[in-house]
């Protein structure tokens, strides 16, 4: 039994250090300006990685002190979270899938249309209820201001691939509008207004640029598509770590309390 236990006890530590690269997604994902502005998806993984961090620790404590109930509330309240996580990753890897980027010929970075993202993003990000608050956000962030300092020249901007989609979306107007380059975000004399209805909206006002436009719309969606992608290479590895500590202490739990029984009944108990 007291093997057992220690070995639970080993495996809950581990189980709790994994909850910190999972908290640790989280609190990236958070401090991003996007996802600051989107309030909807800021805190379900630093939520599940606390969660994860507690359970861990009662099962450590419950190896730790012999106490079987702690153990059993460990194992059920481990199987509950890892579940959520699972549906978390599902879910992100599902809603973020479609990718509605597109490459502009001469430059390094991408455009982005929003019809080529999933309908829950589109509805749940975008949608024209919450775009007004969405927009004031993005607006106040250096999103924007910062692309002034990175880049001087028209050729340094066009071949750089380190523009984010969001910057590319609300930060210049689109390439098919023909405009000219003075600086990132401002841009003069257009050539082909037709080609896009944003070429319409773009204004040098810094506090309007493109926030208006569709294409910081599906820059935003961008954005969160990739910031989202990269926390699920790290949530994956996690949660079968999760997994795989869960199924030994699980087995590790059982065992214990088949010896136990076992004992008792060789001692005339039962």
């Amino acid at each position: 039994m007291a093997l057992a236990n220690n070995l639970t006890a080993i495996l809950n530590l581990l189980a709790l250090l994994c909850s910190i690269p999972i908290t640790a997604s989280g609190i990236w994902l958070a401090s991003k300006p996007d996802n600051e502005c989107v309030n909807l998806l800021r805190w379900p993984v630093v939520v599940l990685g606390v969660l994860i961090l507690v359970v861990s620790a009662t099962g450590f404590i419950g190896a730790y002190k012999y106490k079987e109930t702690l153990l059993a509330v460990y194992l059920c309240c481990m199987a509950i979270l890892i579940g959520l996580l699972l549906v978390v990753l599902i879910f992100a890897f599902v809603v973020t899938r479609p990718d509605g980027s597109y490459q502009v010929p001469g430059r390094g970075y991408k455009e982005y249309r929003v019809e080529g993202f999933s309908n829950w993003l589109k509805e749940n990000v975008v949608d024209s209820k919450n775009w007004v608050r969405l927009r004031a956000c993005l607006a106040d962030t250096n999103v924007c201001p910062k692309l002034n300092q990175e880049f001087i020249t028209a050729d340094q901007f066009y071949s750089s691939s380190k523009i984010t989609p969001l910057q590319s979306g609300c930060c210049k107007p689109p390439t098919a509008c023909g405009y000219n380059f003075v600086n990132p975000t401002l841009w003069l004399n257009p050539n082909n207004m037709a080609a896009d209805a944003d070429c319409y909206l773009w204004s040098n006002d810094q506090s309007q640029l493109c926030y208006n436009c569709n294409s910081c719309k599906a820059g935003l969606l961008g954005n969160l598509r990739k910031e989202w992608r990269k926390a699920n290479l790290i949530l994956i590895i996690t949660v079968v770590v999760l997994i795989w500590v869960y199924v030994i202490a699980c087995s590790a739990f059982r065992n214990a309390q088949t010896e136990d029984l076992f004992r008792k009944y060789k001692q005339g108990w039962v």
